[in-house]
């Protein structure tokens, strides 16, 4: 029930499936569009090593800037080499940029309608040990309802390096969330990719069934969707699984779609439940297509010290709890 034409990877049920940080797709990417672009330039606030910036810096010393422990000016600098013909990539901790810096890129970046990407990684709770401080879980809504501004939540590595790739041929302002964790690799390198584009990625009308479902996630809880939405199945319901990794400009049609063939939504996301991809959904149905809608998520509080797999099930975001929210939607379905 795998959708055979998104060509995802063959060990997506296995558990040794392969896992690396997303934020190694973007330094991997960066590289690729430093060398196709020369007016690409990256700069990144004294966290090279962590946002993987570090493969950049290193092909190209003369278009890395090392800016400190400054984001707010790293925002402005940005602006400013934009303004001068450059494309300007910013990366910090998502708490950092865009959460400390979030009014100079409002004003210097989206409000001008400069052509940076600000690359927030260690987003989301698989910080980890961290804790709250540096769990970012208001970015995807602090950036979202900034006019002119993209927001992509790539969900693994190979769509992170495309989707910084595709960033840096887009033109305008883009946000790119990462996070630090290792998660599954669950697309392969043909998989396919678009801004603004969702794709299903588990589709039950390929055997011949009909959806009870449609699970909508973005970033690696895609794969906690796609586990859920397999051991559901055995039990005599079935759910399409969405791969929605730009949340801004939503992909509409496929998401109404998706919420027609299936009279039932759930949401996940590693973001508050406020804001972020499950309300923008609530909005999409709200206005075309009145639905039962359930959100995953993180619930109006903090984020806490503990194990990037601890916490996602603490938080309520682990495969059991995409179920029982499937399962829940489904009885309003019905009623």
């Amino acid at each position: 029930m795998i959708n055979s034409n998104v060509k995802l990877n063959s060990k997506i049920y296995d558990e040794d499936i392969e896992q690396i940080p997303t934020r190694h797709g973007y330094g991997e990417g960066l590289a690729i569009a430093g060398e196709k672009n020369k007016n690409i330039v990256a700069l990144c606030a004294d966290l090279t090593d962590s946002t993987m910036t570090s493969i950049f810096k290193e092909k190209f010393p003369d278009r890395f800037i090392e800016m400190g422990v400054a984001e707010q000016n790293m925002a402005a600098v940005a602006a400013g080499l934009e303004h001068s013909g450059k494309i300007p990539f910013i990366s910090s901790y998502a708490v950092f940029s865009p959460g400390r810096n979030n009014e100079q890129i409002r004003t210097l970046i989206s409000y001008s309608g400069r052509n940076v990407k600000i690359v927030g990684a260690h987003a989301g709770i698989s910080v980890g040990p961290d804790g709250a401080t540096h769990q970012a879980l208001e970015d995807i809504a602090l950036m979202r309802v900034q006019p002119r501004m993209t927001v992509i939540a790539p969900c693994d590595s190979i769509e992170a390096k495309k989707a910084t790739m595709a960033a840096a041929e887009f033109n305008g302002p883009v946000y790119l969330r990462l996070t630090r964790e290792k998660t599954p690799v669950i697309t392969t390198e043909e998989t396919p990719f678009k801004i603004g584009k969702a794709f299903i990625f588990r589709d039950p009308s390929l055997d011949g069934k009909n959806s009870d479902v449609a699970i909508i996630a973005c970033g690696p809880l895609v794969h906690n969707a796609i586990l859920a939405a397999d051991e559901l199945s055995r039990e005599g319901v079935e759910c399409i699984v969405v791969n929605n990794h730009t949340i801004k400009p939503m992909d509409t049609g496929t998401i109404i779609d998706a919420a027609k063939r299936s009279g039932a939504v759930v949401t996940v996301e590693e973001h508050q439940i406020n804001g972020g991809l499950g309300s923008v959904v609530c909005e999409i149905l709200a206005e075309n297509y009145p639905a039962p809608l359930e959100r995953i998520g993180v619930r109006d509080r903090f984020g806490e010290s503990g194990t990037p797999n601890e916490l996602v099930e603490k938080f309520g975001m682990g495969v059991k709890d995409i179920k029982e929210a499937v399962l829940k939607v489904l009885k309003r379905k019905l009623r």
